[in-house]
């Protein structure tokens, strides 16, 4: 993973660094700490100035400064990982492949056939110095942040980077959208002082709808956006990216068309193993859940040996397993998705590894109001007390004089709880369960200092719980468990994996059974599609920027293209069954692996949002709703 920024001005007036300051270049040092570099190209008639700026968080091959420059004054900046499509050997760096490959190509349509091929997460910037041209774009779903803004209409200047920073100059950032490849004729807009944008959408390979429509969509999505001295137009050539997955099935059977409105409680009324047993008995079921492991198994793989390790140790002795370090880390609630992402990832990293499970816990207040509540357990209280009883902490925080109890929150009662399961079924592996507890001042003051910024954009109350709640996981701050006593511990892992994208294709969300109870299936597979078409903007861009601030990538097996394109195969009624009760409905399928891949009480444990499992969410007013712009994060009084 990197931090990339170019920035364009057309202006000799203006100068590049007002554009790029030592905020954005220390943002961008965060992200890559392991090479910086800077390169400045200028045309001087007509004039163009552009400066390139790289950063390496190196995990593949040999370390590779970027910018890369070749002889023919060619510029590449990279922010991605090639998992398939494109050959990468064991120690190769994927950087220098794929400017390999761009510089061979002899035309647009090349162009977009490489990016077409790729498998994997990536953002780049390509200067084409013969054509004097400027490409740009993000992966189809979107999960590598790439960040835009535009200078005013005299300063004809604008800026691309995987982070940002505030400016007084230009109007605000915004995510570059995910639809599709940009290309910038700087010569031309040099010329005429004016910016113009040329836009290859993606495209569905066997989509019955015309290009012309695709075009038209596109078009009217992205352009609402842009500065009125913007102009966006389509390639002329009506060329298309081929989209890396196929379109989602919406077929409905007769009979699941029928569960609609069905009365649940006439079909299961207890949520129990023996339930998910049950579907496990039909072959049909059970051959698809296989069908599922397996191409999930292979992206979890993907992710975790496409990873630069050091060489073995070299002693004499044979090394303690405790004495190992982790290179992989799961943000880790104990809920179903991190769970099947844990078991997956233990059968491909290497045992002598531990391996980090991250489990975030915001301070909680006593519970010294609740008289007369002992009656009123809801089932899911119930449910977490059987997991894990409440165990007589009484270790205080090491920095703060806080109650260990304080922070046993639902995300750390399940993720004990998970840690259980997943020593159970492999008690060689070193299972390092880091609980980062995050006191009301440091979460106050970081917020302030760096958490807002990588939040930019977006801007709404869920997003700086969610932000927030990710940021303090990821950095992997916390205390790990050593022979019963608490000790200090921060993750080492380059890679964190996280588990989103299950709730988007298998119907996890509240409000995913609140559109099957109005809508019916048709309904739920139109917000399941929408799901997945507005993930780069609600959701990747944001989470991208906010862990690659502790110089560690994010890994999406939910997301990987092979997984999406198999869930995307199948009708809704093989995904998810909304007709039975929370906690097996949602997310049937994964739930049914996770019973196959000898995981236990997990499987059948409710979704919670990481803002309410962590207790985040409830640090601040009650009255704010998730969707309210968050006075928080504003970047200026």
């Amino acid at each position: 993973m990197c931090g990339i920024c170019c920035v364009v001005t057309l202006s000799s007036q203006r100068a590049i660094h007002d554009f790029f300051n030592e905020d954005m270049l220390c943002r961008l040092r965060r992200r890559g700490p392991d090479s910086s570099k800077q390169l400045i190209k200028t045309l001087p008639d007509p004039f163009y100035k552009c400066l390139f700026s790289g950063h390496v968080l190196h995990l593949r091959g040999l370390v590779t400064p970027q910018p890369l420059e070749d002889a023919s004054n060619n510029v590449f900046l990279w922010n991605g990982e090639i998992f398939n499509g494109v050959h990468v050997g064991d120690l190769e760096n994927d950087t220098e492949v794929m400017f390999h490959h761009l510089a061979s190509c002899s035309s647009e349509a090349d162009i977009l056939s490489l990016f077409s091929s790729l498998q994997g997460p990536w953002s780049f910037i390509y200067y084409q110095a013969s054509r004097h041209s400027l490409w740009f774009g993000r992966d189809y779903f979107g999960r590598r942040s790439l960040l835009w803004q535009f200078g005013n209409e005299v300063d004809s200047a604008f800026c691309l980077t995987s982070v940002s920073v505030y400016f007084e100059l230009g109007n605000q950032w915004q995510e570059v959208p995910a639809s599709g490849i940009f290309k910038v004729d700087l010569k031309a807009c040099a010329i005429t002082r004016s910016l113009s944008l040329t836009l290859f959408p993606w495209k569905y390979s066997c989509t019955e709808k015309a290009v012309e429509e695709i075009f038209i969509n596109v078009l009217d999505q992205v352009s609402k956006n842009l500065p009125n001295h913007v102009r966006l137009v389509m390639n002329e050539s009506k060329l298309c990216l081929r989209a890396p997955v196929i379109p989602l099935n919406k077929t409905i059977s007769k009979v699941s068309g029928e569960c609609a409105g069905t009365n649940i409680s006439n079909i299961i009324h207890t949520v129990s193993l023996e339930t998910l047993q049950g579907f496990l008995a039909e072959e049909h079921k059970k051959k698809l859940v296989h069908q599922f492991i397996h191409v999930l198994n292979e992206a979890v793989k993907r992710r975790v040996l496409s990873l630069f390790r050091e060489e073995e140790q070299k002693t004499r002795e044979v090394p303690s397993m405790s004495n190992g370090k982790a290179h992989v880390a799961v943000l880790f609630s104990g809920g179903i998705d991190s769970m099947v992402i844990a078991a997956l990832a233990d059968k491909h990293v290497p045992l002598k590894e531990p391996i980090d499970l991250l489990n975030v816990a915001f301070l909680i207040k006593e519970r010294t109001k609740q008289k007369g509540t002992s009656k009123n357990h809801t089932s899911q209280d119930v449910q977490l007390d059987l997991l894990c009883p409440q165990e007589s902490y009484k270790d205080f925080h090491a920095k703060t004089g806080a109650h260990l109890s304080h922070f046993d929150v639902p995300d750390r009662i399940t993720g004990r709880a998970g840690l259980k399961e997943l020593e159970a079924i492999n008690p060689s592996r070193t299972w390092n369960f880091v609980e980062i507890n995050v006191m009301p001042e440091e979460l106050k003051k970081m917020r302030q200092q760096c958490i807002k910024h990588l939040i930019n954009p977006l801007d709404t109350v869920l997003d700086d719980s969610i932000g927030c709640a990710i940021w303090f996981a990821s950095r992997g701050e916390g205390f790990i468990s050593n022979q019963g006593e608490l000790k200090p511990y921060r993750s080492p892992a380059k890679v964190v994996l996280t588990g989103i994208g299950a709730d988007e294709q298998l119907a996890g969300y509240t409000r995913h059974r609140v559109c099957f109870k109005k809508y019916g299936l048709e309904g739920l597979n139109k917000e399941l599609e929408m799901e997945l078409g507005r993930i780069s903007s609600r959701n990747l861009g944001r989470d991208d920027r906010i862990i690659g601030d502790h110089g560690k990538e994010a890994r999406f097996p939910f997301l990987d293209e092979d997984v999406v394109s198999f869930l995307n195969s199948l009708p809704i009624s093989e995904k998810a069954d909304l007709t039975l009760p929370r906690g097996v409905g949602e997310k049937l399928l994964l739930r049914l692996a996770a019973k196959e891949l000898g995981l236990t009480a997990s499987t059948v444990l409710p979704k919670r949002a990481v803002q309410f499992g962590s207790r985040i969410a409830k640090l601040e007013s009650n009255s704010e709703k998730a969707s309210d712009i968050c006075s928080r994060l504003k970047l200026f009084p």
